[in-house]
């Protein structure tokens, strides 16, 4: 039987809590992220704030956004200090 949250002990590790990695959910968003890659200063805080892990890194530098699970919750852009990724609409 599988214990509700309120069950467990104050400050306990829980096993596995999922991620969006195991699902694709871009298709959830009604904005999508986009990446202005000459304002971009790769400080990176964009890829350390993303829930979702859909930012794409390579050698160090953000090369974009992975849509098939950016869910466009907006985390990205507001901590980008550069206004190197701008909200638009889905539609």
């Amino acid at each position: 039987m599988k214990q509700g949250w309120k069950n467990l002990p104050i400050g306990c590790i829980i096993e596995k809590g999922g991620s969006s990695r195991d699902f694709k959910t871009g298709d959830w968003r009604k904005q999508k992220p986009e990446f202005i890659k000459d304002n971009c200063k790769n400080c990176l805080l964009c890829y350390i704030n993303c829930p979702d892990g859909a930012i794409l890194i390579e050698d160090n530098e953000m090369i974009g956004i992975d849509y098939d699970y950016c869910k466009g919750c907006g985390i990205c852009q507001k901590v980008c200090t550069a206004n190197a990724i701008e909200m638009k609409s889905e539609r």
